[in-house]
């Protein structure tokens, strides 16, 4: 497994949230989908915690008694665990635009994102804003490294952005699926090379190619 690889595989993974015996918490990374990593997987999280609680007071509110609260905890934690696992996952998304063009186009696609059918996350964006240049191509390889798609908005002058051919031939040398979209409604656009097709800004095509 290349060492990409495990960067997302980590990435995608989470810290897990066990306490150690002194009370501290733990720094490995959870199992995947998990909340705990495979030494603290008998732990219980204070949602769970909170959700058998809940349930235990109306079991013995309807059924006084510890047969009730037992009942009603047991209730409460399936009922967590169904609404859990029927959660939409969403698609983590690196965005890449042309910072000296486009910067707008970022704020519109992070509102898309808020959407409460969105089936895509925005976990990161372009950097180049934030750092000299040298660093600011480690850190977006491994920001791009980490995500599962990373959506180009396409502009004017998109196409020969330096910033975004550099992201884009990240993703290709990564293996990170690449969507690019039309960033507005009106004018001629180029499609960035090597970023595949170029399609038009809207939300089923959206849902479509981020889910």
């Amino acid at each position: 497994m290349s060492s990409i690889e495990k960067k997302r595989i980590m990435g995608k993974m989470g810290r897990c949230n066990g306490k150690t015996k002194v009370g501290r918490q733990c720094l490995n990374s959870a199992t995947s989908g998990k909340e705990f990593c495979a030494v603290h997987k008998g732990q219980i999280s204070s949602a769970e915690a909170m959700a058998f609680g809940a349930g235990a007071l109306i079991g013995n509110s309807l059924m006084p008694g510890i047969g009730g609260m037992v009942f009603g905890g047991m209730a409460g934690s399936l009922a967590r665990g169904f609404m859990k696992g029927n959660r939409m996952v969403k698609k983590s998304v690196f965005v890449s635009f042309d910072f000296d063009n486009d910067r707008a186009l970022k704020e519109f696609i992070l509102g898309q994102a808020k959407k409460e059918d969105s089936p895509f996350q925005i976990t990161d964006y372009s950097l180049k804003e934030a750092a000299p240049e040298k660093d600011w191509e480690s850190k977006a390889n491994a920001a791009i490294g980490r995500s599962e798609i990373v959506l180009v908005m396409v502009g004017p002058k998109t196409y020969k952005a330096h910033g975004v051919l550099k992201e884009v031939a990240m993703a290709r040398k990564a293996g990170v699926k690449i969507v690019q979209i039309i960033g507005y409604k009106n004018g001629e656009y180029t499609a960035v090379p090597d970023a595949g097709r170029l399609y038009a800004w809207n939300w089923d095509n959206l849902k479509k190619l981020l889910s």
